[in-house]
């Protein structure tokens, strides 16, 4: 078997979807598990559409998600040249011809077919043997069009769909460069595959239509047919194809609203492709595992739920250090200013607050609880800091004031304070968190105070007196 070569070829015309990153790590995924090669093709041939800024998503979105890839980024504007000789070659020997048809003229015709109950396609009235007598009409740019095969017609084995035929009378001639010369996508992608010796085009099932034309094309070329696997659509969790209104935003906008890259890499892999009852795995597994036959042939489904209960998973599991670095900015942001150097280690914050968080952004927002100065509510104050519990906090800071400043030592502390007062632990708590937070909830109280320090909390308790 021939090495195999895999491709991801995006538009830069917009944002990198979910649609488009899910085509991504399959692709990427069978170069891997058959040691192959991946190329990343930028198809930048739309020159009114296509914007520097959306390649820059490309890239960052590859390399968040850690979608490395062996060849690129290769850019068709480059190519530009190579697909001008290829076309050359087609005009010369009567594989393609010039049309100088103009749009208004083909919009008449179509509205003319549809009219008559007809499908609308291009009837070749500039194909050679119908133009022998035509001059070419002034002031009409002409298109190159590909000289569609009249008869038979075009059949492949998906490799997620099954069997595929088209026949070559539902095809028309269709138009491979515009009339400044640029190439069009069918023709292009036609071209760089060849050159790029792509042997599998894992893609949306958006493309089948394209699918019979470029096999036509690669046939004129004398050119070997690489294998084809379309992608099911993935649907929002309503069953209408999933869109900015379900939350379809650009795969960057993730990071931004706190969730982890191997979260949506792992729920990726899981949207329209399964290994067994495989719910959470690492990325050398998924490599391991990924195979076409078991891409799901129905659309999938987005479920934002399954998405987060992932991201919390992995959060659980993530290093401390660089949970807290992700949080920083965040932190630093709703404060409206920096950590300073005698608050709390936010690693250390974070290990004690991310069990509880769902995203980076969710866990941010529980940490600033350490850095912020907190002002009491009057109404939470009279209700948990009352006169039969003042004594008892008095105490409790002066056992603080002397005792080692470590989780063990402070629990200790509290235990002897509630014994000494005959108070359960919620009394005494949750006055101690109203007063240090401004919150009648934090985590455990005994790591609170820790982190907070023995400063902050002797001044909080003083304010009780």
């Amino acid at each position: 078997m021939s090495t195999v070569r895999t491709r991801f070829a995006p538009s830069p015309t917009g944002f990198l979807h979910l649609g488009n990153a899910r085509a991504a790590l399959f692709s990427w995924a069978y170069a891997r598990h058959h040691g192959g090669k991946f190329v990343l093709r930028i198809e930048d041939t739309d020159l009114e559409r296509s914007t520097e800024e959306a390649v820059q998503v490309i890239l960052q979105s590859m390399d968040w998600l850690g979608l490395d890839y062996d060849e690129g980024p290769i850019r068709q504007t480059q190519r530009l040249a190579r697909y001008r000789e290829v076309l050359d070659a087609m005009l010369a020997d009567g594989r393609a011809y010039l049309c100088y048809a103009s749009r208004e003229e083909i919009d008449t015709l179509r509205e003319q077919q549809r009219a008559a109950g007809e499908k609308p396609r291009y009837d070749g009235r500039w194909r050679p043997e119908h133009a022998k007598d035509k001059t070419p009409p002034p002031g009409v740019k002409p298109v190159v069009r590909f000289r569609n095969p009249d008869d038979g017609e075009v059949m492949w084995h998906d490799l997620v769909k099954g069997e595929i035929r088209i026949a070559n009378a539902e095809l028309d001639d269709l138009v491979i460069a515009r009339a400044d010369m640029v190439p069009t996508y069918n023709f292009a992608v036609v071209i760089d595959d060849l050159d790029m010796a792509i042997t599998h085009v894992v893609r949306g099932d958006d493309h089948v239509n394209n699918t019979p034309r470029q096999i036509n094309i690669y046939k004129a070329l004398g050119a070997a047919v690489p294998e084809f696997a379309h992608l099911p659509t993935i649907l929002g969790p309503d069953g209408e194809k999933l869109s900015k209104r379900h939350g379809a935003v650009s795969t960057m906008q993730y990071p931004a609203d706190g969730y982890l890259p191997e979260a949506l890499f792992n729920y990726l892999a899981r949207l329209g492709w399964s290994h067994g009852d495989a719910e959470k795995f690492p990325r050398d597994k998924f490599i391991e595992w990924f195979d076409l036959a078991h891409v799901s042939k129905s659309a999938a489904q987005f479920d934002g739920a399954k998405l987060l209960w992932l991201n919390r998973e992995y959060i659980k599991e993530a290093d401390n250090a660089r949970l807290a670095t992700l949080a920083k900015p965040m932190v630093e942001a709703a404060l409206s200013h920096a950590i300073g150097e005698n608050m709390p280690d936010l690693a250390q914050v974070v290990a004690l607050v991310k069990d509880r968080s769902d995203t980076v952004a969710h866990l941010a927002e529980s940490a600033t609880l350490f850095y912020r100065h907190a002002t009491p509510d009057a109404a939470l104050l009279a209700q948990h800091v009352t006169d039969g519990v003042r004594p008892a906090l008095a105490s409790l800071a002066a056992h603080l004031k002397d005792c080692a400043w470590d989780k063990a030592a402070i629990a200790a502390v509290l235990k002897e304070t509630l014994a000494e007062h005959k108070l359960k632990m919620p009394q005494l708590a949750t006055a101690v968190r109203v007063l240090l937070t401004g919150q009648p909830q934090t985590p455990s109280l005994d790591a609170v105070l820790e982190l907070f320090g023995r400063e902050r909390v002797l001044k909080a308790l003083a304010s009780a007196a």
